[in-house]
């Protein structure tokens, strides 16, 4: 194994990298070479060149494209690590050459966003505009892989305790109670009384995928106060798909309080006062155990946990 940790050390620059994640992208050397703007053959020949630097297929080459190996699929993880690393620190060198605060990549859920992470960044640029924060909204099963690979510095959202593990730093914030919201316009809203759970049960829901912690709470609910869960359902992790179906279609859906209130004093929503008695994670902050953060993302978490301490208050 020698030769693999000379060659990773040693013989493998970020262009073969940058070719292999190319390559799995594409999977067809020409779509791959009119990518990088050169040529098929000189594709191949790069190709060539890190599989006999490490003596080992990463590709499957075929005529309906490319496929990557076991090893392939190693390498692919690797090069994401190391690319996401580089772009990390050459971010941070720019910015101190150019005297800005720096560059902090956040992965959020939507309970994470509108009322806690918007007002920290709000402050944060308030201390220093010059500050750049990426957002990437998702859910655990999308977000933790990209942290884990250095593609981004800071998770905000729920602690699903499913996904905790020894290479994550898990920080709760507060606990966040559920809300069942409609459409101001809906239906079941222009009667004298406001609809209960038996009404809903019979309207269409836009829920998450089954797979989805909050989905079976959801249909728990239902199960527990002796009703059949609705069958008219929509499944969506987007919120913005979530929006568009509260309004467009009479759907229900179930939204954290802080961000359904938000969401009603802009006349988006309408949020039930029905008790939801599902038991849900607190929201918190997840880190990658034994990965320094940069100083732009360190200030961040701070204003986070100001922010937070202010709901508690």
């Amino acid at each position: 194994m020698s030769h693999i940790d000379r060659a990773l050390r040693s013989n493998i620059k970020l262009r073969h990298l940058q070719l292999l994640l190319a390559l799995n992208e594409f999977r067809h050397l020409g779509r791959t070479a009119e990518f990088l703007s050169v040529t098929q053959p000189a594709v191949s020949k790069m190709l060539g060149e890190i599989e006999e630097m490490l003596g080992l297929q990463l590709f499957d080459r075929s005529r309906r494209g490319t496929e990557p190996t076991a090893a392939g699929l190693a390498m692919l993880r690797f090069a994401r690590s190391v690319l996401a690393d580089y772009e990390r620190t050459r971010d941070e060198i720019s910015t101190i050459e150019r005297g800005v605060a720096g560059r902090a990549r956040v992965g959020a859920m939507v309970v994470g966003l509108p009322t806690l992470l918007a007002p920290a960044i709000e402050r944060l640029k308030a201390e220093s505009a010059g500050a750049t924060v990426l957002i990437e909204e998702g859910d655990l099963t999308h977000l933790l892989p990209k942290l884990r690979l250095g593609e981004l510095d800071l998770f905000v959202g729920r602690l699903e305790p499913g996904y905790a593990a020894p290479d994550l730093l898990t920080e709760a914030l507060y606990d966040e109670r559920m809300r069942v919201v409609l459409h101001p316009a809906h239906p079941l809203l222009a009667g004298p009384d406001l609809p209960g759970w038996p009404e809903l049960a019979g309207c269409r829901w836009v829920a998450p995928p089954p797979w989805a912690s909050m989905r079976v709470k959801l249909e728990q609910q239902f199960f527990r106060l002796g009703l059949t869960p609705p069958l008219d359902v929509v499944e969506t992790a987007s919120f913005l798909g979530q929006l568009t179906l509260l309004r467009d279609q009479g759907a229900a859906a179930l939204m954290a309080d802080s961000v359904a209130r938000h969401f009603a004093a802009l006349g988006l929503l309408t949020p039930l006062p029905l008790a939801v008695e599902a038991e849900v994670p607190p929201v918190g902050m997840i880190t990658l155990r034994g990965r320094p953060l940069t100083p732009i993302t360190q200030r961040l978490q701070s204003w986070v946990r100001a922010v937070a301490a202010e709901r508690a208050g």
